[in-house]
């Protein structure tokens, strides 16, 4: 295994490889994916010195879960930390987060991991009211009292759901979308987060796929993949898909931020870099769908720090192009 650099993962205490390895893809949601081809791109994950894997309940209904409990226990050299999601399965109304329910999701995924007690469960994007109240965290502390989780975060979808978590004590972590693309959370986020001790995982680094520079305004999507049924937001959160951003927007700040690789570095390597020398930001978890992408993702905590110019041209090309359109929004 090739060592790569750990960073503590904020409450939890425990540290992770700066680059993690996001498993929505292996669920199936972004076209079917075969079981060997998800233990190849894990072992080439893994073999990279990747230590962190983060999934949801959701993922393929699922699907992520289990190929994860079951390539770990075929893999026991493998120390891997797994945070999961927990929250989607049900109607996004408030009522719906109450102990009850949260233990059968629970058990679901202790199940589905093949283990009695989960890493990390993070709320999956809950309704906002969610974040703010207080019989929602006293039943997160009973899973951790109980043992079945070790520590419990939360992933978000605007800076404001952020900052309401961070300012709770329980929370070990919070998961954003961050990315050259999307540079909002760098103004609050990451200096609150970093003030509380708490834990960064950066999410959609590459804009679903934008900032890999490959994607031309005539790529088409297979009818099963979120980059073609939720552009607008039709079926989850319009962030989660390109930034947010529209998609001929995207392909031509693409294209523009791809001539800013440096020498010997991809477009989609320069992008997890990028966000990997962020203040704060603790590990960031882009896809995979094939042992290549799985090794050239790692590959970019190898890299040196980008310079200033770039780090400036980034800001830029965000301010000119990218800012107007969805800053506010999120």
């Amino acid at each position: 295994m090739i060592p790569m650099e750990q960073r503590t993962l904020g409450r939890t205490g425990r540290d992770v490889s700066v680059v993690g390895q996001g498993t929505w893809q292996l669920g199936g949601d972004w076209g079917e994916v075969e079981e060997s081809d998800a233990f190849d791109v894990l072992d080439a994950a893994v073999d990279s010195g990747v230590t962190f894997f983060d999934t949801a309940d959701v993922y393929g209904d699922g699907r992520s879960e289990q190929l994860i409990g079951r390539y770990l226990k075929n893999r026991p050299d493998a120390d891997v930390f797994v945070a999961t999601k927990m929250g989607r399965r049900a109607d996004q109304v408030p009522e719906n987060y109450v102990l009850d329910n949260f233990l059968t999701w629970n058990d679901r995924s202790r199940t589905n991991l093949g283990t009695d007690t989960l890493d990390l469960v993070q709320l999956h994007c809950p309704p906002s009211s969610v974040y703010s109240t207080d019989a929602v965290y006293d039943a997160l502390d009973t899973l951790v009292e109980e043992r079945r989780i070790a520590a419990y975060a939360v992933s978000v979808e605007t800076c404001a759901e952020a900052l309401t978590a961070i300012a709770r004590p329980g929370v070990a972590s919070v998961q954003i979308i961050l990315n050259p693309f999307r540079l909002k959370p760098l103004d609050e986020v990451l200096p609150a987060a970093v003030a509380a001790g708490v834990g960064i995982i950066a999410r959609v680094p590459l804009a679903s796929g934008l900032l890999s520079g490959k994607y031309t305004k005539d790529t088409v999507f297979g009818p099963d993949d979120h980059r073609t049924y939720n552009r607008h937001g039709e079926a989850f959160d319009q962030g989660e898909t390109f930034s947010g951003i529209d998609y001929a927007t995207g392909v031509a700040a693409a294209a523009e931020f791809a001539a800013l690789a440096p020498e010997g570095a991809t477009p989609a390597q320069t992008a997890l870099r990028w966000i990997i020398q962020q203040p704060g930001v603790t590990s960031v978890i882009p896809g995979a769908r094939s042992v290549e992408q799985a090794r050239a993702n790692a590959a970019a905590a190898a890299l040196p720090p980008l310079p200033q110019s770039t780090l400036d041209a980034v800001r830029e090309l965000y301010d000119r192009s990218i800012r107007p359109e969805v800053h506010d929004r999120w």
